[in-house]
């Protein structure tokens, strides 16, 4: 391994050019990858099942000849399934399942002719902000491994910031992809709501909340993925408009003049870090220089309720998820079935009456139109301000035994990222800056609704102009 980061790794477009052009094999990417998993994952504890016969044997009959042909990938182990792998969610209570089909990004994902290698570690159900579940125990950062990776795709994003894969799937029901992304130093975009499908799992009322897409080194590979799997899937509740042209087209396309508004800090009671506003100041100073105009912005959402709203709708998800095992199991909770945060948010969920999570779902709708606000003419075009409110934690400072701290401490590592889950907007973060220790930092853009294109145009151009490191000092790229 080297002991700088590489910022000229070749990321997945680049390595299924290498592929399709025979300067390599899908064969030998492959021996690559799961060489890579076999090395790091002691030390990190990104990955918790495989496959990597199942993939050999799909290499070796031939893949789909679709754009990522070859490339390898990891499915964070919440949210969608992979069959034939264990689908325990980071859970105790669900230790025992195994997927019984391929979801619809996983189908997707396969049909682009790309490689599904195993899956990622997840805090239980994913609901905490770092990766460290009972059942699996601490994945660790890889650029300090004393640190968390975020949550909750924490374990996708170490797998990529310690080039294990060069991308891998993540969800985000509160930040769980921008978060991991600002902790590992990766580009994270979630996109609109209804942009990709959930299949199989309606996960009834966290629907408006939750996102899937992936975690990669380059804005031009988040945009190629996202071609890959975007589109609506026949029955789904939501469905984003077809764009235009496809996302990758957008990756250095100019993104022309654009009025940014600008938070310097999270909004709500929640203190920020200085090194999180000084990333904001250094974006918002290298877009002024990229001929946009910057102005301070205020947003009209109470974070405090959004909140509230977030707590109250994927705690009825979390009661109904539980309750439907507890039937096939026939039996009641026991103790240790579940973590003791985790045992605190149900018990908070049984609080709560049906007219509680009506209002918490009027709230998200109130929250889509005050965000859209900024997007009306004479407004901006994109909203720029911290991804994180806090630097990168380190291990056990969001202790899952601990529910007492937990109250006090998990909530702000979401209060940038939550309102964009209610609203449905597209955000996406951008690791332009490090903390005095050196761990990364993100800044998070925000589009209206159905605007990623205009989010990839100026991400690229960002990119462009301030190109970051594409794993973590230590480890090699692609």
């Amino acid at each position: 391994m080297t002991d700088t980061p590489t910022p000229n790794s070749r990321d997945a477009l680049a390595l299924a050019s290498d592929i399709r052009t025979g300067a390599t094999s899908a064969e030998a990417v492959l021996e690559e990858a799961i060489a890579r998993i076999e090395q790091l994952d002691p030390q990190l504890n990104a990955v918790v099942s495989t496959r990597f016969d199942a993939a050999r044997a799909e290499v070796e009959a031939g893949l789909p000849d679709g754009p990522l042909r070859g490339v390898p990938i990891l499915i964070k182990a919440l949210g969608t399934d992979v069959a034939g792998l264990p689908a325990a969610d980071g859970s105790r209570l669900f230790r025992d399942v195994v997927a019984t089909v391929d979801g619809t990004i996983v189908q997707r994902y396969k049909a682009a002719g790309m490689v599904v290698l195993g899956t990622s570690n997840v805090p239980e159900m994913g609901k905490t902000t770092t990766t460290e579940s009972l059942l699996h125990g601490p994945c660790r950062n890889p650029w300090d491994t004393g640190h968390s990776c975020g949550g909750s795709s924490g374990g996708s994003a170490a797998a990529v910031a310690s080039g294990m894969v060069p991308v891998a799937h993540g969800t985000d029901g509160g930040g769980s992809i921008r978060i991991p992304a600002a902790m590992c130093g990766l580009v994270g975009l979630k996109p609109s709501r209804g942009r990709v499908p959930m299949w199989p799992h309606p996960d009834a009322l966290s629907s408006p909340l939750s996102y899937h897409h992936a975690l990669t080194t380059t804005v031009r590979d988040s945009a190629a993925l996202l071609d890959a799997v975007a589109g609506h899937r026949p029955g789904d509740s939501y469905g984003a408009p077809t764009p235009p042209r496809p996302f990758l087209a957008e990756v250095g396309a100019d993104p022309g003049h654009l009025r940014v508004g600008m938070l310097r800090v999270a909004p709500g009671p929640f203190p920020t870090d200085a090194a999180c506003t000084a990333v904001v100041d250094h974006t918002a100073a290298l877009l002024t220089e990229l001929g946009h105009e910057v102005r301070e912005v205020e947003l009209d959402v109470d974070v405090m309720e959004v909140m509230s709203a977030v707590g109250t709708i994927m705690g009825a998800q979390l009661r109904a998820t539980i309750d439907a095992r507890l039937t096939a199991l026939g039996r009641e909770l026991h103790d240790d079935d579940i973590e003791p945060w985790t045992r605190v948010i149900l018990d908070n969920a049984m609080t709560h009456s049906a007219p509680d999570v009506s209002r918490a779902l009027q709230t998200a709708t109130r929250t889509g139109w005050s965000v859209a606000e900024l997007f009306e003419p004479g407004g901006v075009d994109v909203l720029l301000m911290p991804t994180l409110p806090s630097t990168t934690p380190e291990l056990g400072y969001l202790d899952v035994t601990d529910p007492e701290s937990m109250w006090t401490r998990s909530s702000s590592f979401s209060a940038c990222a939550s309102m964009f889950n209610l609203s449905g907007q597209p955000a996406i973060s951008l690791p332009l800056g490090t903390d005095d220790g050196g761990l990364p930092v993100g800044v998070q853009l925000v589009a209206d609704y159905a605007q990623e294109d205009v989010l990839l145009r100026l991400s690229g151009q960002l990119e462009a102009a301030a190109p970051w490191a594409t794993v973590a000092p230590g480890y090699d790229g692609w």
